[in-house]
């Protein structure tokens, strides 16, 4: 659990970068490609090309193009469609996502487990609501279908790949994330926008790169081999009130304090929850 709260504490941190100095400031594309170059960069030291056609191997560059790779290209054309406000909003949903496969997985059905979940996802609900324009179909389906990749992506990490050899496996899985995203940016051809990112940009894509991918999620995928399915599923959305909170003091961002600190409330409620049941266990 140590893993995945420091891993919220950063990504926190990331959500505002990404709002103020990447989203709709340079090309989208490119700015995935870059992101996810400088985390398979992290790992490039520890990957030995003898074992990559491993199977083993192959299914780790699969989670990683699954995780990864098409969740970024869901999820960043989603704000073609949708504001900031409802990305956020539909994005609570892979709690859910998680705890449900994570449930089929282990063939069972925890009550207790779901009902936590529920909390967590209400309670960004609470947090994060506002009002939903009428043409929002089509961005909610790939906010969805992000969710599903993200968490189905955690879920088979946890499930199927071993705890030996972590630092090449995670070579191979940022290669398996840039392979998607790479025939996009080959067939659109915006290799050429790399001129026009600035200075500042230039660093927040080396913090993105190589701490919030390449740092994070290395932490955040083998701390979740750490817990229940049930805690990974809740703390995939405590990240919500910590980038607030991050948005607030270091950016002057106005939030409506009760709705906010309510919400917080219950997710602090949901993991406590699961925390509980998985220490009764």
């Amino acid at each position: 659990m140590k893993r995945l709260i420091l891993v919220t504490v950063l990504w926190a941190f990331s959500f505002s970068l990404i709002g103020q100095y990447i989203a709709g400031k340079m090309d989208t594309y490119l700015a995935i490609f870059l992101r996810l170059l400088f985390a398979f960069l992290v790992f490039v030291p520890f990957l030995n090309f003898r074992n990559i056609f491993r199977v083993e191997s192959l299914k780790t560059m699969l989670i990683g193009i699954l995780q990864i790779g098409v969740m970024y290209l869901f999820y960043y054309n989603s704000f073609k469609y949708l504001s900031v406000s409802e990305v956020a909003l539909f994005t609570i949903s892979t709690p859910l996502i998680i705890s449900i496969i994570g449930n089929i997985i282990e063939r069972r059905f925890i009550l207790r487990q779901l009902f936590s979940v529920f909390l967590v996802v209400f309670g960004a609900a609470i947090i994060k609501w506002s009002e939903i324009s009428n043409d929002y179909i089509i961005g909610f389906l790939l906010v969805q279908g992000a969710n599903i990749c993200f968490g189905l992506g955690q879920v088979l990490y946890r499930k199927i790949i071993s705890e030996q050899n972590q630092m090449q496996k995670f070579a191979l899985f940022f290669l398996g994330a840039l392979i998607p995203i790479s025939f996009v940016l080959i067939s659109r051809s915006t290799f050429a926008n790399l001129s026009q990112i600035t200075s500042l940009q230039w660093g927040v894509l080396l913090w993105l790169g190589f701490i919030a991918s390449g740092v994070c999620y290395y932490l955040w995928n083998t701390g979740s081999k750490q817990v229940s399915y049930g805690e990974l599923a809740v703390m995939n959305n405590a990240v919500i009130p910590a980038a607030i909170l991050v948005n607030v003091f270091f950016w002057g961002a106005k939030i409506q304090w009760t709705s906010f600190l309510l919400g917080a409330f219950i997710i602090i409620c949901g993991i406590l929850i699961e925390n509980r049941r998985t220490q009764d266990c």
